[in-house]
């Protein structure tokens, strides 16, 4: 190519320069009020990475994609001709909750799908890789699914946050509400993966600070569907509370063999992780009476069950707190979008942090700019009898409210941004 260095040449870059400047003051260049904003390929991307057809695939799975097409839908309500986000297009795969095959489809949603944000991604090994794949493409990672506090920990980053619940949240509840109610001792039956191992650290902190001790912890192969040994190896110090800390399918099996070993006659059952859709597979005669914390429950109030019943309408069943999560983080995060004018991540990342947050799913929420754990109200619950069961999916009796700085304590020093 020429090169030229002609005066004529420098004035009209110069106009056009010029030019530019006085679009972007006014908004032409895509300001919040313009309408327009600095979409990078001209459509925001969110990818659903999660379990779409093993043991969590009910939980969250397919019909996450679900939740997150009803945020779009609201906000391209909320915002009509003026949202700076026009063009919105969700990409979804399957990690078969193995962190090697999360890690690459992580790596072929940013890359050849242009994702802007990738979201849910339980199975906590696999939330761990994404969020490796976040930090090195600068890219949003919004976690839903997984629980460890290594997210918020020793492993995060400024572009990953932790959205609906952590292993702490539920140890604070649960295991504290059983040693207060006279569950002192303790066996813990975990599945032994990252999940399972930071559950068991959790728990096992909680029980102690009530003044409980864990006499056992027992590790069980992930995915698992016999757990018989692993209940009678449980059983064997005659605790007062089994805790179980697998989930999804995993969790169905367990409860499911431990009833049939009568040892719900000989200890109380501990649940550190329960999905709604555990108990509508398994029935609540199995779990009835079971404390644990939830994160979130359809029936808790209108503004749930109205945002439940048109979640039923599209899947013909009730949204877990997974489902709700996935729909909070997509809304907030096209908020985000509308509040820069842009998808640009450190931009996003800028109008996250420190927010505050009331909505269908966050109950006095916060994104905590120190360690990008969003803390929030969550409810200690117990499973219904038959008898008390009014519908179908009503399930849960909330026992009480416990505020979000009780919930997840203070912020992670472990955590460098």
């Amino acid at each position: 190519m020429q090169r030229t260095t002609s005066r004529q040449t420098l004035a009209v870059l110069a106009t056009a320069v010029t030019g530019s400047l006085v679009l972007a003051a006014c908004g032409g260049a895509g300001g919040p009020s313009s309408g327009g904003g600095k979409i990078s390929d001209g459509k925001v991307v969110i990818g659903l990475l999660n379990d779409q057809s093993g043991v969590y695939k009910d939980l969250s799975g397919p019909n996450s994609k679900v939740a997150i097409q009803m945020a779009i839908d609201d906000y391209k309500a909320k915002y009509g001709d003026k949202a700076v986000a026009k063009d919105i297009e969700i990409v979804a795969a399957d990690h078969q909750n193995k962190p090697d095959v999360a890690n690459t489809k992580a790596q072929e949603m940013y890359d050849r799908d242009k994702a802007d944000i990738i979201l849910d991604v339980p199975t906590s090994s696999a939330a761990l890789a994404v969020a490796t794949q976040a930090k090195a493409k600068k890219k949003l990672f919004i976690d839903i699914g997984a629980g460890t506090t290594a997210l918020t920990g020793a492993q995060c980053n400024k572009y990953t946050f932790h959205w609906a619940y952590d292993t702490y949240m539920l140890a604070s509840g649960t295991g504290a509400a059983l040693v207060e109610g006279g569950g002192k001792n303790w066996s813990i039956v975990y599945p032994d993966y990252a999940f399972g191992q930071d559950m068991t650290k959790s728990f096992t902190a909680a029980v102690e600070r009530a003044g409980g001790t864990v006499q056992q912890k027992i590790a069980t192969p992930f995915p698992n569907e016999n757990f018989a040994t692993f209940i009678t190896k449980a059983g064997s110090s005659k605790p007062d509370v089994i805790g179980i800390m697998a989930a999804g399918g995993d969790l169905v099996n367990f409860v499911k063999q431990y009833n049939q070993a009568g040892m719900a006659d000989k200890a109380k059952l501990a649940v550190g992780l329960m999905f709604i859709t555990d108990i509508h597979s398994l029935g609540v005669d199995q779990f009835k009476g079971t404390t644990f914390t939830d994160a979130w429950y359809w029936n808790f109030d209108a503004q749930n069950k109205a945002w439940a019943d048109k979640f039923k309408a599209k899947t013909n069943t009730r949204p877990s707190f997974a489902h709700a999560g996935n729909y909070s983080a997509a809304f907030n995060y096209l908020e985000a979008v509308q509040a820069a004018g842009t998808d640009k991540s450190d931009d996003i990342v800028k109008q996250l942090e420190g927010k505050k947050i009331n909505d269908m799913f966050l109950r006095n929420g916060e994104v905590r700019a120190a360690d990008h754990n969003v803390i929030h109200d969550v409810y200690q619950v117990k499973v219904k009898s038959k008898d008390q069961v009014k519908e179908e999916w009503d399930y849960e009796e909330v026992v009480k409210t416990i505020p979000a700085a009780d919930a997840y304590g203070p912020a992670n020093p472990a955590c460098k941004m």
